[in-house]
Order: structure tokens, then C-alpha cells, then sequence
């Protein structure tokens, strides 16, 4: 009955795609419809009585599975391709939290900045212009910039709980 029974399905897979499609509007559900239908038919072949119509027997199947996938839909919600939404591929929750608390806390600890370092800070960091460039805007010495620079980065880095560590050694150990 195998070989037999999978021969008859097979000629009736352009009949049960049709009646998918009627069902579901839509040619890439159908062919899943018609794939589940072929994997319960299969599944349940033990139950397939000979007597009776295999195209009426395939297509209640096919219903009921089209019946279980609009139950699925209205209890699963709204569902986007992956495809269409690559940002909602890895999302860590945790580690988007962490990032907002740290970026709300960076804001808090650069507007406590004195003004000419604020400014330093955001035209290098966020605007992202050169030491050349920062120093032509706020009308000040290129060292100028760099020094404000260097303390508004240790201010922030002070009121995060960031201890940097020194660059460089001061070369004064062991010279006593």
C-alpha cells in the first residue's frame, strides 16, 4: 500500500496546492500547508480506509491543518520575516539596558561639565571634528582644545567610576 499510497498522493499535490491557495491567498503558506498535509497523510496512512475518496480524505486534512495555522496565528501575534528586520536578529536585553543606563549616565556627567570643556567634549567625540578643526571653531589654541579635552575626559571618567590608568610611567622610580 506504501509505494501505491505515495503515488496517489503525489498525483493529487497539484489539486491540494490549488485548494491551499484558495484557502490562504498566499503560494508560499500553501506550499507549507501542502507539506504538512503530505506529512500527516503519511503519518497517518494506518487510518486511510481503502473504500473511500483519497482527494476527500487529503483535502479534510489539509483543511484542518489550515484551521490549526490560523488558531497558531491569532494566539502568536504578528510575526516579521527575520529577513525584513535584521536589528531584531541578537537583541540582548541585558546588554541593551546596561548600554541606555551607561549613555544616560555619560549625558549626566557631560552636562555637569564647565562649558568650554562640554564643548570640547561633544565637537570631538560626538561631532567627531579634529583637534584642528575644534580649535578653529571655538576660536582657540589647538593645545588649548587638547588640554580641555584631556580634562573633561578624566572628569567623565571620574564621575562614571572609571579609573584610568596612566598612560605612561612618570620615569621617576627608583631616581631618589
Amino acid at each position: 500500500m506504501s509505494d501505491q499510497f505515495a503515488d496517489d498522493i503525489i498525483a493529487f499535490l497539484p489539486n491540494l496546492r490549488r485548494f491551499a491557495i484558495s484557502l490562504c491567498r498566499s503560494p508560499d503558506t500553501a506550499d507549507d500547508l501542502v507539506q504538512i498535509t503530505v506529512e500527516r497523510a503519511f503519518a497517518a496512512r494506518h487510518q486511510f480506509t481503502p473504500d473511500t475518496r483519497l482527494d476527500a480524505w487529503l483535502f479534510r486534512i489539509l483543511r484542518n491543518a489550515w484551521i490549526d495555522m490560523t488558531r497558531r496565528t491569532k494566539t502568536r501575534g504578528t510575526q516579521i520575516d527575520i529577513d525584513d528586520a535584521p536589528e531584531a536578529k541578537t537583541v540582548d536585553g541585558t546588554q541593551v539596558t546596561e548600554t541606555s543606563l551607561m549613555l544616560t549616565a555619560a549625558k549626566q556627567a557631560i552636562d555637569t561639565l564647565p562649558e568650554e570643556q562640554r564643548d570640547v567634549i561633544l565637537l570631538i567625540c560626538a561631532e567627531e571634528l579634529s583637534y584642528k578643526e575644534a580649535s578653529e571653531v571655538l576660536g582657540t589654541p589647538i593645545g588649548t582644545v587638547m588640554s580641555r579635552l584631556s580634562r573633561a575626559r578624566l572628569a567623565i571618567a571620574k564621575k562614571l567610576g572609571i579609573n584610568p590608568k596612566p598612560a605612561r610611567s612618570s620615569g621617576s622610580q627608583g631616581d631618589s
